[in-house]
């Protein structure tokens, strides 16, 4: 940073140069409303936001930065491919300002200092954390089994190696990757990691550098992986993704969501499900919508600065979807870019932009500009001023990691004594320019005094009139108080966790909306709050005004000092594909007496048939399922078909269908020939470690060409999961036309109780012959599928 003042220059030449004293009201006047400087234009992107940037960007996590940048990281691959490099960076790191336009920051180790005891083990999933004064970054090591941590004093190393996290055995019956840390408001720090059908979670030590004691599983199901975990209003959010993340066009990956009072569950889906449960899962959060973004997973959270979360996760182009192989031959990867996108919480529940799914092409950015406020960078105090006591000890300091920051040093001012209505030892920062009344104010603070207190002042007019939260190192506490003419109209302490370190920088974000204002402190922004307050406040107090940082006695320092108007919240889902009008013509109610397609005037044909044993009993389609499947080359299982109609048309099933071994499915087929059909079904699926457990899943799935593989495959199969299960479900498939890209687009959707419908994502393939509905009991015998009906709707 050109220029930047330092603690030798002296202070009094300094600030006589670069703060100004503002006048205050007179003494008990209470303050008008001051016109708010205009908030901030936002800027715009599209997905992917790492294009042109890196090839791939899997797993990604973010963080804010103490200087005031975003870092991401991602799992090791060939991120330069179309630059000509065939080899692989290990753990990429990219830089940003603005959370949507990057560039290449390094990574963390090359296979010459890539510690020994990983043994060259690929390293996966990073996790990024600020703790204590230094970045964190865990990983996962799957050619040892375990979990990897290194620190460094920036974002960017230089990276100090701190071994393996897990112990081994690790207690958990999965993998041992994908991990996410998490420390509760009490202190307690927790690991969460797992894969391949199940995710764990178990306390750490107090360094967070090893996990320890008991080990709970909090989520399973096929393919359950990429946990990460969020509080908010009351609740833990466990995040993750299930099916599979890297098979190219047939990548079935979706970000779902559980919720619990506790960090180690029980979670619970939106269906009231039990995350443990050997049922398939609702809670999409975000899943393929038939744009070009396929297999959308893996994520992290970011919180721009108006307090609008953003999904960060990766998703395959349809287009692209294939990384070239390795010159060895060997290494065939997805093409993964890093994505983000708006989260709305509705009704208590995350969902990426009210349920519409992943972007295409241009859309509003995250808020990354302050209405008033600045982070110190630019070598000057210019546009703040200083009031209160103490006036001339503030100055500009330096650090490697937040670079410039604004601190106040030992003037002769002392503590005021707690309880006073006017605190005359406080020394106040504050911005030339005025946030809006209703805000989002951040600060990085820190105390390096056991006496002293750093500060966020928000709606500033004067030290008589304003509203301040306080990380206040003699109480051990975050305090805030309302100041209106003058007088304190009450403090409000909350104690912070025992070991908490006053002497690092912490965030503190300062909420106002309506007359609440809410105050969080964490560590790195990541939704893990050491302490969060919230009380109402007069209406004298709500008021524009400057923004600034407050200090009380010695070693007080602030950073990143900053607020704007706070975001508008979301409150309405995207409207969910409702069936039109009933199409008798392509429907049945399965009342007659005669087995579909066994006579010439039936609507239905049936390919292989008909089925062994089908009959029609009490007013259902009774068919037990068969040895036999549609599966690649395996192509032996019976299909039951009727025409459709043209245009676009959901087609709806009751089915009652119980199966109790694995590979037992039924269910509704939108099928073209044996290589390519469309499927949503009841199925039964292994527990991979589970003790032979039996997973019910509704599976969605799809089969077809594979448009991109090295030699090339002419069929894929792949599945995505749905809603959870029951005896007796309603299965949907609906069907749309994309003309204009000449693809089938399938979308689906489960209930329990013909009325609450579980949507799930979109798969598509090119359009080349005709799709007819059909039905389908297969892959296993043992069980029988009741179908009630079969519905066709107009959409």
């Amino acid at each position: 940073m050109t220029g930047r003042l330092t603690a030798g220059l002296g202070l009094a030449a300094v600030l006589a140069g670069l703060l100004t004293i503002a006048p205050a009201p007179p003494a008990g006047a209470t303050a008008p409303a001051t016109q708010a400087t205009p908030a901030p234009a936002r800027n715009t992107y599209a997905n992917p936001v790492t294009a042109g940037v890196v090839d791939t960007f899997p797993d990604p996590t973010m963080i804010r930065g103490k200087d005031g940048l975003w870092y991401a990281y991602g799992t090791q691959n060939p991120v330069f491919q179309s630059k000509g490099e065939d080899g692989e960076r290990m753990l990429p790191i990219l830089r940003s300002s603005d959370m949507t336009h990057w560039q290449y920051a390094g990574e963390v180790f090359t296979p010459a200092t890539q510690p020994a005891w990983q043994d060259h083990s690929r390293l996966w999933a990073p996790d990024i954390r600020y703790v204590d004064g230094r970045y964190y970054l865990y990983f996962a090591v799957p050619g040892r089994n375990t979990v990897g941590l290194v620190t460094a004093p920036t974002p960017t190393g230089p990276w100090s190696d701190a071994g393996a996290v897990l112990p081994s055995p690790s207690g958990c019956p999965t993998g041992n990757i994908d991990e996410a840390q998490f420390t509760d408001t009490d202190g307690t720090p927790y690991m969460y990691w797992g894969s391949y059908d199940t995710i764990c979670v178990a306390k750490m030590n107090a360094a967070l550098t090893r996990v320890e004691g008991p080990v709970t599983q909090v989520a399973r199901g096929r393919r359950v992986e990429g946990g990460y975990v969020v509080e908010r209003d009351g609740y833990y959010y466990l995040f993750y993704s299930d099916a599979g993340c890297c098979s190219g066009a047939y990548s079935g990956y979706q970000v779902k969501v559980g919720r619990a009072t506790s960090p180690t569950g029980p979670f619970t889906d939106p269906e009231g499900v039990d995350l443990m449960s050997l049922t398939s899962k609702g809670g999409i959060v975000v899943g393929a919508n038939g744009n070009r973004w396929i297999g959308p997973g893996h994520n992290g959270i970011q919180t721009d600065l108006s307090g609008q979360d953003w999904l960060v996760y990766h998703g395959i182009p349809s287009d692209d979807p294939d990384l070239r192989p390795a010159a060895q031959g060997t290494l065939k990867l997805t093409r993964r870019p890093m994505l983000i996108d708006r989260l709305d919480w509705i009704d208590g529940w995350p969902v990426v932009r009210a349920g519409a799914g992943p972007s295409g092409g241009e859309q509003p950015g995250p808020v990354m500009t302050w209405s008033a406020g600045g982070a110190f960078n630019d070598g000057s105090l210019a546009g703040w001023h200083a009031e209160g006591a103490g006036t001339v000890g503030w100055r500009l300091a330096d650090d490697p990691d937040g670079h410039g920051y604004a601190t106040h040093g030992a003037d002769g001012a002392t503590p005021a004594g707690h309880g006073r209505a006017a605190h005359d030892g406080d020394a106040y920062l504050v911005s030339a320019g005025r946030a809006p009344a209703r805000l989002r104010a951040e600060a990085d603070l820190r105390v390096t005094s056991g006496t002293g207190a750093a500060g966020l002042t928000i709606g500033y007019v004067n030290r008589e009139n304003h509203v301040v939260a306080w990380l206040d190192a003699s109480r051990g506490a975050l305090v805030t108080d309302v100041v209106i003419g003058g007088r304190s109209r009450g403090e409000s302490v909350t104690p912070l966790a025992a070991g908490f370190r006053f002497d690092t920088w912490h965030n503190v974000t300062v909420e106002v909306r309506g007359s609440r204002m809410t105050v969080q402190v964490s560590g790195d922004r990541l939704r893990d709050a050491s302490a969060r307050q919230s009380r109402d406040l007069p209406r004298a107090a709500v008021r524009a005004g400057a923004v600034g940082a407050a200090a009380r006695g010695d070693g007080a320092a602030a950073d990143n000092v900053g607020a704007t108007a706070l975001y508008t919240p979301v409150t309405q889902r995207a409207p969910e594909p409702e069936p039109g009008a009933l199409l008798p013509a392509y429907s049945d109610e399965f009342d007659g007496t005669t087995v579909p397609g066994t006579t010439g005037d039936s609507p239905w044909q049936w390919v292989r048939g008909p089925a062994a044993g089908i009959t029609m009993t009490d007013g259902t389609l009774s068919w037990p399922s068969q040895d036999g499947d549609l599966y690649l080359g395996d192509n032996r299982a019976s299909v039951l078909l009727r025409d459709a109609p043209a245009g676009d048309y959901t087609v709806e099933t009751k089915i009652r269908f119980a199966p109790d071994r694995p590979a037992q499915q039924a269910g509704i087929v939108l099928y073209e020939n044996d290589d390519r059909w469309f499927k949503m079904v009841h199925s039964a699926l292994p527990l991979q470690n589970g003790n032979g457990a039996v997973l019910q899943v509704s599976e969605f799935g799809k089969e077809g060409e594979q448009p991109t593989t090295t030699p090339p495959t002419a069929v894929a199969n792949a599945p995505m999961f749905g809603g959870p299960t029951a005896d007796t479900m309603w299965l949907r498939l609906s069907y749309h036309a994309d003309v204009t890209h000449n693809e089938n687009e399938v979308r689906a959707a489960t209930s329990r109780d013909g009325e609450h419908w579980v949507q799930n994502g979109v798969w598509t393939l090119p359009i080349k012959g005709r799709l007819r509905i059909g039905l389908v009991s297969m892959n296993t015998s043992g069980a029988v599928a009741r179908f009630d009906y079969l519905h066709t709707y107009r959409d």
